[in-house]
């Protein structure tokens, strides 16, 4: 995460680029500056779920109560001295940073490797210092966040673009993170939540200026420097040679400061003394040694360079136009003007980001919103013949009604009054972005704006580009009972597919293929696991997106339930769920679908999964220890239902004293799989062999039409 070697330079070598400071002190600054001005810091909230995430029995997660009031006391610490807070998560990987995302699911992998042979070699929860976050942690954050009042929007790209963009629009007082791309950013003040006391509210502040001042470099200088010691869309090798070469002719070594150390000063000293003796003369790519890379480092300079900004290293900007079949994610500055368009260098016939200024005088094309009377950029696609909306992204005020679902006790958002403020437009990262495959531009712009607004989870991306990904899970990979997640849930996705993508029919040769980086073991991740859609079954017919998510009418709730169920493969058994309360029916789902697919699930787990959802409502030791007579009725009931369901798929849950020795799992069992299979009768496709499922760029689909 951000740039090779910078933060331990920082901490080791610079300590005076760290300040400590005070956020009262500071916020009161800011509004004797900016009167009527709340001030506001950008979170990224992914770099804090470590700091967020205290509790000490951290293996099997669930501390949900207490994780939830860490996150209500680190926003009450904040709010009540009158600073706003605004999170942002990631939202998607870009492609230019694939290798990089992939390098680190490996390591991970290597870390959960080592916890669970701790665990095993010493019949004991591992330590703080072997931490790892919990699956699933930042999704239900994000929930959190929204349950405590917060603004909390999800990146259209890696968030820290658009965390040191919102920053800078927004005069906002600092990005409180972890990564040091945001020394590199120009924009506002960047402060560490590792090193945060929220008791004072005081941290390190750490000051860019400095940095420059201690390096002999501009601020305008800090994305070429990085992009030289190699970041997230640079690999380190790229210059390895050339670092070599500066620090061979650099004659002010120190001792005290190491190799990497003394690499950073010698790129540093090279770029002051050299390269700006010939800036505005030369081109970058005749004082570098960029040879192929050129594209590649065009577009890590200008990852850098946020709305309005220019970098001095570009000094010719070839005239280009922006292309049929690529386009780029634009916005305006709205001082600035400016526009970020494609252009294609003479020289490697290869397109890279170019920032253009006001006396360019290009043009983009742009068609008018129906519905909201602004100009947004378009583009025609030439493969279907359409035009489609390209959205920036921007700070979005919703007003909409939202229903209650009856049966879920749900709230269901109904985007029916939809209000887009636009008077600050996010800018996006100067990157080529995919043109959306699906042809209703409404209900495309529906799905994004429940993406941005972190109320929904990857439908955006399945909809816009059919490529998604699932990090590392706490998973065993020697564990020869239990099946990946990532298999497990596989045939509820694909029929979510089938619902977002729409028009697939089970059997037939060509059609929708969804792109899945998922982490499981034995995955290299070399290439993505190619994902067909599976038709799914709804009583009365697939209602359509438009009726799910627009449609105020009652019946559109019941609908709701059933296409619910379908996803999950539980239609048969609504008659048993309705009989359970709202907010277990979920669980009741869950549960179903889980021991279905799992055989070496056994009556204790069940009993200890229904345990946890009924008992644990911040009771205390002594309370349950003495469950009242009527949590033990619940219990029954819940166990009755998800049993008879389980049944009905001819899966029956015993306990581990009837165990058979063909279903020894988890205590002994080494070979066959347990994870049931879909046939191609009745309820199809409810499982796979998940153990054939090898990793690489194969394609899954349904049993009859497997090709493997």
């Amino acid at each position: 995460m951000g740039v090779r070697g910078l933060q331990g330079f920082v901490g080791s070598t610079c300590p005076h680029i760290c300040t400590v400071v005070n956020f009262q002190e500071l916020a009161e600054h800011h509004r004797d500056r900016h009167p009527g001005c709340t001030p506001t810091i950008v979170v990224d909230a992914m770099c804090c779920l470590r700091y967020w995430y205290t509790p000490e029995s951290w293996i099997c997660g669930g501390q949900w109560r207490e994780y939830f009031s860490a996150l209500r006391d680190f926003v009450k610490a904040f709010t009540s001295v009158g600073i706003k807070l605004i999170f942002f998560f990631d939202g998607m990987v870009e492609q230019g940073k694939r290798d990089e995302w992939v390098k680190r699911r490996l390591k991970n992998n290597r870390e959960i490797s080592r916890i669970f042979h701790y665990i095993k070699s010493k019949r004991e929860q591992p330590g703080r210092n072997m931490f790892f976050i919990p699956s699933g942690l930042a999704i239900f954050t994000r929930f959190a966040l929204k349950t405590l009042g917060q603004e909390t929007l999800c990146s259209l790209q890696e968030a820290d673009y658009e965390v040191a963009s919102y920053g800078l629009q927004h005069n906002c007082l600092g990005i409180l993170g972890e990564d040091t791309d945001y020394l590199i950013y120009d924009t506002c003040p960047y402060f560490s939540i590792s090193e945060l006391c929220l008791e004072s509210l005081e941290t390190i502040m750490l000051c860019r200026e400095k940095l420059c001042e201690s390096l002999g470099l501009r601020v305008a200088d800090l994305p070429l420097l990085a992009c030289l010691l190699g970041n997230d869309i640079i690999p380190e090798g790229m210059f390895e040679s050339f670092r070599y070469k500066c620090l061979s002719s650099y004659t002010s070594m120190k001792e005290n400061f190491g190799k990497r150390g003394n690499i950073i000063l010698a790129v540093s000293d090279h770029i002051a003394k050299v390269l700006h003796l010939h800036q505005g003369e030369k081109k970058i790519e005749e004082m570098l040694p960029l040879g192929s890379n050129k594209a590649l480092f065009y577009k890590g300079v200008a990852s850098y360079l946020l709305p309005g900004q220019k970098s001095p290293w570009f000094l010719q900007k070839p005239k280009g136009v922006i292309t049929e079949k690529q386009v780029l994610s634009m916005s305006s500055n709205p001082e600035s003007k400016q526009e970020v368009p494609m252009c294609t260098d003479p020289e490697s016939k290869q397109e890279v980001p170019v920032w253009t200024d006001t006396e360019s005088k290009q043009e983009v094309p742009m068609c008018t919103d129906p519905e909201s009377k602004q100009e947004v950029p378009v583009c025609t696609d030439p493969e279907f013949k359409q035009e489609v909306f390209i959205y920036t992204h921007p700070e979005i005020k919703q007003k909409r009604p939202a229903g209650t679902d009856p049966e879920f006790n749900l709230e269901v958002p109904m985007h029916t009054h939809t209000e887009i403020k636009q008077e600050e437009t996010m800018a996006m990262e100067p990157e080529i972005k995919q043109v959306s495959m699906v042809s209703d531009s409404e209900i495309l712009e529906v799905a994004r704006i429940h993406h941005v607004c972190a109320e929904s989870y990857l439908v955006y991306n399945i909809m816009s580009s059919r490529e998604i990904e699932c990090s590392n899970t706490l998973e065993d990979e020697l564990d020869q009972a239990l099946p990946s997640q990532a298999f497990i849930y596989r045939p509820i996705r694909q029929r979510v597919y089938s619902l977002l993508l729409g028009g697939w029919k089970d059997g037939a040769s060509t059609g929708p293929v969804v792109k899945e980086w998922f982490v499981y073991p034995g995955n290299p991740l070399k290439h993505p696991d190619l994902v067909r859609p599976l038709q799914m079954t709804v009583p009365g017919g697939t209602p359509s997106l438009e009726v799910l998510w627009l449609s105020q009418e009652p019946a559109a709730q019941a609908q709701r339930l059933d296409t619910l169920l379908a996803c999950f493969n539980l239609s048969s058994s609504r008659e048993e769920l309705q009989a359970v309360e709202n907010p277990l029916k979920a669980l009741c789902c869950l549960l179903i679908y889980l021991f279905v697919q799992v055989d070496t699930l056994c009556l204790e787990d069940l009993h200890a999964f229904i345990a946890q959802a009924l008992c644990l409502q911040g009771k205390s030791t002594s309370q349950l220890m003495n469950l009242q007579r009527s949590w033990l009725t619940k219990f029954n009931n819940l166990k009755a239902v998800v049993c008879k369901a389980c049944l009905k798929e001819n899966r029956r849950i015993v306990g581990r004293t009837h165990w058979n020795s063909h279903y020894t799992g988890r205590w002994g069992r080494q070979g066959s799989s347990c994870h049931r299979m879909g046939s191609t009768h009745g309820h199809s496709g409810q499982g796979q062999p998940w153990r054939d499922q090898g990793p690489g760029n194969r394609q899954y689909e349904h049993d009859q039409w497997r090709r493997y």
